[in-house]
């Protein structure tokens, strides 16, 4: 949790009073549900570890002999990642919130959290797909920083979406995380460039098809 905090303290800081955005919109402001973003990124990506520690160390072939099926286990290790990363987000999310860095409703909060537990589910299975497929803890920890990086840094946390260049414009159109973090800004302020019905089916969709790879490839999984 300290990389986000850095971010949100010190680069938020930083950039505040040479930022203005729609209406004066603080950098701190901007940044808030950016940094949110970021740590459910982070936590949800690296879920799927746990499922290789617990190949490494024999784990996962007790539980796979149970009478249980491998698509429950994945759910199980979901939920898991899922409630694991929604508190830590939680804690910045309460913190820019009693900071008045955003104004927000009590729909907005559950609309925020609508969209965290989606960003969270969407990642948590992309990273156990992830793990499904290597053997490592070691590599997969190298893996998922070479992905996440681009992953956040391409999502509009720390920049708006507005008059970027074309190729940069389309990254971060492709980018799932985008449309949270869009969705988010809207729940705690309004300041987002999509329609938050467009946010949430992008988000949606992307974490059918997350979960259904997941699935898949946690089912052919070898226990060792």
């Amino acid at each position: 949790m300290v990389l986000p905090l850095l971010f949100l303290t010190i680069l938020g800081s930083g950039f505040n009073r040479y930022f203005s955005y729609r209406n004066n919109v603080s950098y701190m402001e901007f940044v808030g549900p950016g940094i949110v973003g970021m740590q459910l990124l982070f936590a949800s990506m690296f879920g799927g570890l746990s499922v290789l520690w617990d190949r490494q160390f024999g784990f996962l072939k007790e539980i796979l002999v149970a009478p249980v099926s491998r698509f429950a286990i994945m759910i199980g290790k979901t939920v898991g990642a899922v409630t694991t990363s929604m508190v830590k987000a939680l804690v910045f999310l309460l913190a820019i919130i009693l900071g008045g860095l955003v104004n927000t409703s009590l729909i907005g909060f559950v609309l925020t959290l609508f969209f965290m537990l989606l960003i969270s589910a969407s990642f948590v299975s992309l990273g156990i797909a992830f793990a499904a497929k290597m053997e490592d803890p070691h590599g997969f920890q190298l893996i998922m920083n070479f992905i996440i990086m681009p992953i956040f840094f391409l999502s509009g946390a720390l920049f708006p979406l507005e008059n970027l260049p074309y190729w940069l414009n389309a990254l971060t159109l492709l980018n799932p995380l985008t449309y949270g973090i869009d969705g988010m800004r809207f729940a705690l302020g309004g300041h987002n460039v999509f329609s938050p019905m467009i946010d949430a089916i992008v988000l949606f969709g992307f974490w059918l098809g997350a979960s259904l790879v997941g699935t898949v490839l946690f089912k052919t999984m070898p226990a060792s």
